[in-house]
């Protein structure tokens, strides 16, 4: 009779339900996580590339493809037939062609036409002509206007016969905002001039309203839409103006508009599906933009238009610019993705090492009774992926319903990396291990084995990898690649490696005085410590990397906080403020006061046009009252000064000013000079302060003075400059109602973060940081959960000895204090010499202000005190916590199974 032999993964899986479940989980988690980061970076990359399309207008990103007005030489059929609708739209489809991938057309919103490039003068007095100047109109023949516009009244219009340029007569119809301008009714006729012949009468049957007014059909020719007041250039300050508006023609009568007077073009204009473009094309919509303006791309729009067409387009401009930001954001990216990246992969290779030592006599009894290693090791691998597979592609799952944006690939293949990690951790770990057949394994204490040679060669290569990353990024930023994003990775693990040859040197040194101690608690802790196996290294290299990597992410994120706090505080002067462009009603200070959250309010009056010494260049003057003025100046840390340095002389002379340098340099600070005010009053000033930055102006030049020093018509106030905790904007305008423009410094600062790019890479680089934290805690707790049946085993047997309850919790405590204490001063020095050595090449201001034009030049990363401190005692705490929780609950526990005879733990 043959013996049933019981399947090998379904008896794995029976005998450790609970074990492969939190394997499951962890894998599942890890997963999960891997595959949401790309698909999230593209999400907020995607939305900030919107919002640069959108920002920039579509008559700013629009193919415009244009040619000019069929060859006069032509006879009159062919150049009529140029210009008629089915010859255009013919020609619009295979330009259409001419557009390669990835730029995406948005059909509705595109357009094709004839146009007046060149408006005319209209002899019809009753259009408005503010300056006496007679208006001019321009002819579109524009397609689908029936698809989008409302008509408001009377009806489209309509070409009756075969229109020719010997049309007299035409219908058009204008939008809503053409009519009230121009004073157009339904029924208006226009006089267009023409060549050669009668002027062209356009009857205007219809009044549209716009669909989608914003859309590019409407917006790439604004002209279609709004008309403009054309200003004339006049060394006069009222310069003459005239009106300019648009008719819209039916597309069949697009043939009148070449017998009127001006340039004619055609034009087919394709605008581009914002929603279809994504960031990680743009490097390839740049070169299909490029060459459609100057490429192939145009020669083909020729060979199918017209040999003189032309390709214009300012979305290339748009591209650059948005790569450039994206380029300088990306890297501050990677560096928490890869902390994390190392941090989750030293955990999912730690799960392996513990799984590995759990089973480390089983599999040695198998290898001794002739198990061969590529069989034991396959046995491993197909019991791990029976469990760790199903959970990748749950936690795979996970990712893609929860960030639905993005591509898939990048999120398939990470999650198929994390798969694979954790399927070959258990089987590389037992094939190392059990390489040779042994009956008993040698100690792998941490205090007694040496470093072998291979392993002294892979740290010397990381640490040479280290410094060539510290190196490139000081010296060319966050752009020197992919090696300098992971600097702060290379130098943890470099910290983590130095720690781990350290660690025996230190037990060796403190043993012998520990020995010398009352009780056998402390010695035998410290010898307990050095019984730690060198597999302890990947615990130790987590916990320093996820330090290290959440000290650099919580000094860039508080980086990030105060570059936006000073970039507000700058460009407002204080918590909130109050201008006008003239003087601000008596009473208003009082009534701002009064406002909620308002704690102080310092009148000053600016007067931006002062000329010191009569020159051509203007300084602002700002007058103040001294003793508001330098409390809000200490308060808001811009420019303080003492209140008795801005005083007015009680007996007469210069009044004392402050300034900026420039001024000071330009001006002199010894002798006094008149400065002339707008009001032609001058005043005599001599620079006693000089301070870079001052509340009231933004600029780099300024003079401050005394305003009880000035005119009365000088010194009445312009500005007022409000302080308070919570300054409630909706009280604050209340009071000011609609005598000056209220400015908040906590609405300036929303502003910065505003920017989809900036803030969704902020808020991904925060869950980077706080995931990597989290796998820091779980390679803490792996780590104690390895040696927690040898420990539960130490205490039964020493309890038997005599050892008491409160003694056994110190004795786990103090036995994972060295390691604890280790690695949270290393992370810490780690953390604070990564950030000083990797701060110059950092600039934080891509990442921190959503607008190139701030106060703020450069934002430099700087240590953060609480970034350093709070993670480390964190893993004191862990630590500590998790050896009394054992200590409490093994105390509970019955000795007996820890007593069995034979037991080698």
């Amino acid at each position: 009779m043959n013996p049933v032999v019981a399947p090998w993964v379904r008896t794995r899986l029976r005998t450790a339900p609970l074990t492969a479940g939190a394997l499951a989980l962890l894998v599942a988690l890890t997963a999960c996580l891997a595959a949401a980061f790309p698909r999230a970076v593209d999400r907020y990359e995607d939305a900030g590339l919107l919002r640069a399309l959108r920002e920039a207008r579509p008559d700013h990103v629009t193919v415009q493809v244009t040619a000019p007005q069929p060859d006069v030489m032509l006879p009159p059929a062919e150049q009529a037939a140029a210009v008629r609708p089915d010859t255009l739209r013919d020609q619009f489809e295979k330009v259409l062609t001419t557009v390669r991938a990835p730029l995406a057309i948005d059909r509705v919103q595109s357009s094709y036409g004839v146009g007046t490039a060149k408006s005319t003068p209209v002899p019809d007095r009753w259009i408005p002509r503010p300056s006496g100047l007679p208006a001019h109109v321009s002819l579109f023949a524009h397609n689908g206007l029936a698809e989008h516009a409302r008509v408001r009244e009377g009806r489209l219009p309509r070409a009756t016969g075969a229109v020719d340029a010997t049309a007299t007569e035409a219908e058009a119809a204008v939008t809503a905002a053409t009519a009230r301008s121009l004073h157009i009714k339904v029924g208006s006729v226009v006089h267009v001039p023409g060549v050669a012949r009668a002027p062209l009468a356009v009857r205007v049957t219809g009044i549209l309203t716009p669909r989608d007014p914003a859309g590019a059909y409407w917006s790439t020719l604004p002209l279609l839409r709004t008309p403009t007041l054309v200003s004339l250039p006049s060394l006069g300050s009222d310069p003459a103006t005239y009106w300019l508006g648009a008719l819209l023609l039916a597309p069949d009568a697009a043939p009148a508009i070449l017998g009127t007077g001006g340039s004619h073009l055609r034009y087919w204009l394709l605008a581009p599906d914002n929603g279809a473009l994504h960031a990680h094309d743009t490097g390839r919509l740049e070169s299909v933009v490029a060459a459609l303006e100057s490429g192939p791309g145009l020669q083909r729009a020729r060979d199918l238009t017209d040999p003189g067409a032309e390709v214009n387009t300012g979305l290339d401009d748009v591209l650059t610019s948005y790569s450039r930001l994206r380029s300088s954001i990306a890297p501050l990216v990677s560096v928490a993705a890869s902390g994390t990246g190392t941090v989750a992969g030293v955990v999912l290779l730690m799960t392996g090492g513990l799984a590995a030592d759990r089973r480390r006599t089983e599999l040695a009894l198998l290898r001794a009774r002739g198990a061969s290693l590529r069989g034991l090791t396959a046995r491993l691998f197909a019991e791990t992926a029976v469990v760790v597979v199903p959970a990748g592609a749950l936690g795979l799952l996970a990712a893609l319903l929860a960030v639905p944006e993005g591509r898939a690939a990048y999120a398939c293949a990470a999650a198929l990396a994390v798969t694979a990690a954790a399927c070959a951790a258990l089987p590389l770990r037992a094939a190392l291990a059990h390489r040779s057949v042994r009956v008993a394994a040698a100690r792998e204490d941490v205090a007694s084995v040496r470093p072998s040679r291979r392993r002294t060669v892979a740290e010397l290569t990381l640490l040479v990898l280290a410094a060539a990353a510290v190196e490139a990024l000081r010296r060319r930023g966050t752009s020197g690649g992919q090696l300098a994003s992971v600097a702060p990775v290379l130098v943890g693990v470099i910290a983590a490696l130095l720690l781990v040859r350290i660690y025996p040197f230190l037990l060796r040194r403190l043993a012998r005085p520990a020995g010398r101690l009352r009780g056998a608690v402390g010695p035998l802790s410290l010898a307990r410590a050095g019984r730690t196996q060198v597999s302890a290294v990947l615990p130790l290299l987590a916990l320093l990397t996820a330090l290290t990597t959440a000290a650099f992410g919580g000094s860039v994120l508080a980086g990030v906080d105060e570059a936006r706090d000073r970039a507000s505080l700058l460009t407002v002067g204080a918590d909130a403020r109050v201008d006008a462009d003239g003087p601000l009603p008596s009473g208003l200070a009082e009534r701002v006061r009064s406002a909620s959250g308002v704690r102080g309010v310092a009148a000053v009056s600016i007067a931006y046009q002062a000329k010191p010494e009569d020159d051509q260049d203007s300084v602002p003057l700002v007058g103040v009252a001294p003793d508001s003025y330098g409390a809000l100046a200490a308060r808001m840390g811009l420019g303080p000064f003492g209140e008795g340095q801005l005083k007015r002389p009680a007996s007469g002379g210069p009044l004392p000013a402050l300034a900026s340098p420039s001024v000071a340099r330009q001006y002199g600070t010894r002798r006094p000079f008149l400065v002339r005010l707008e009001d032609g009053m001058s005043v005599a000033v001599r620079i006693t302060v000089v301070r870079s930055l001052t509340p009231a102006v933004t600029s780099a030049d300024f003079l401050v003075v005394d305003r009880a020093g000035l005119s009365a018509t000088a010194s009445r106030p312009t500005a007022l400059l409000v302080t308070g905790d919570q300054v409630d904007g909706r009280a604050l305008r209340r009071a000011v109602g609609g005598a000056g423009a209220v400015d908040l410094r906590a609405e300036e600062r929303a502003r910065y973060a505003d920017s989809p790019l900036q803030s969704g890479a902020e808020r991904v680089y925060a869950a980077a940081v706080a995931a990597g934290a989290g796998y820091a805690v779980v390679a803490l707790l792996l780590a104690l959960l390895r040696a927690g049946p040898e420990r539960a085993a130490l205490l039964a047997r020493l309890r038997t000895m005599g050892l008491t309850r409160s003694q056994g919790r110190g004795l786990l405590v103090l036995e994972s204090l060295p390691q604890a204490l280790l690695a949270a001063a290393g992370g810490a020095l780690t953390g604070w010499a990564a950030i000083r050595l990797l701060s110059p090449g950092v600039d934080l201001t891509t990442i921190a202000l959503a607008s190139a034009q701030t106060p703020v030049d450069e934002a430099e990363l700087h240590t953060d005190v609480l970034s350093l401190t709070v993670p480390a005692i964190a893993v004191v705490v862990v630590a500590v916590g998790v050896a009394g929780v054992q200590a409490w609950w093994t105390g509970r526990r019955s000795s007996v199974g820890e007593l069995r005879a034979g037991d080698t733990r």
